[in-house]
């Protein structure tokens, strides 16, 4: 990714919760660079750091030790008002749960980010580029699995942030479901250049994506570059 402009570097990152006198390194000095309109993809088995950075990244949690800037503006000087305003107006997040409030419409859930966004897309666009301009009207528990994940990215992508981060967005998915919900990610950092993060278990997911970055023990294990990109749908997992 040489010559691309950097959207996130990290030096010596570390996360370190202690209980009693048992410390455990969520993180353990992390080096990684992110970016600009990249899909990268996260992989690594459970408790090896991925969630941990993705939250770091997002302004979600502090690190313990170590740096991280997003562009010039360094994440680890910002207290938790600076965080919440770097949340708000760059990234998007995309979880393995839906996290759509049940009472609201589709519309209404992804209307919740584009009242407070900066510059944000109508609901109604940010719903029709993931494929749901027929179901605008439609309470969650209306929709199958899949849509409400797609209802999620909507409201994600609705402010247009700049990164978009997705921790297991297909965890709750089957397979076929899935590669929907991977198509609009692949759609999405293509079209509207966003920066893109996946964490997943699905080790065949890394075929779509730019970069590949193996996490073990709260390292980075490997980075691999795909010089040949896969489609969603030539994915089988």
């Amino acid at each position: 990714m040489s010559g691309q402009e950097l959207v996130f570097r990290t030096d010596n990152l570390t996360k370190v919760y202690q209980t009693g006198e048992v410390k455990v390194f969520a993180l353990a000095g992390v080096d990684l660079e992110l970016f600009s309109g990249e899909l990268a993809v996260l992989l690594g088995p459970s408790g090896s750091g991925k969630s941990t950075l993705l939250n770091i990244l997002g302004g979600l949690d502090h690190a313990t030790d170590g740096r991280v800037w997003f562009h010039d503006l360094e994440l680890t000087d910002l207290g938790d008002r600076g965080l919440t305003r770097f949340r708000r107006d760059h990234v998007g997040f995309v979880f393995q749960f839906y996290n759509l409030v049940p009472s609201l419409t589709a519309r209404e859930n992804v209307q919740l980010v584009t009242d407070v966004a900066r510059d944000p897309m109508t609901p109604e666009e940010a719903l029709e580029r993931v494929g749901l301009s027929h179901r605008l009207d439609h309470f969650p528990a209306q929709l199958s699995g899949g849509e409400q994940q797609r209802v999620a990215i909507a409201r994600a992508v609705a402010k247009r942030p700049e990164v978009l981060l997705c921790d297991e967005p297909t965890g709750a998915l089957d397979s076929k479901t899935g590669i929907q919900v991977l198509e609009v990610l692949k759609h999405l950092n293509e079209e509207l250049g966003t920066s893109t993060v996946v964490i997943t278990h699905a080790a065949e997911i890394r075929k779509m994506a730019h970069r590949v970055i193996w996490f073990q023990d709260g390292r980075i294990a490997n980075t691999e570059i795909n010089d040949e990109r896969l489609e969603p749908a030539e994915i089988d997992w």
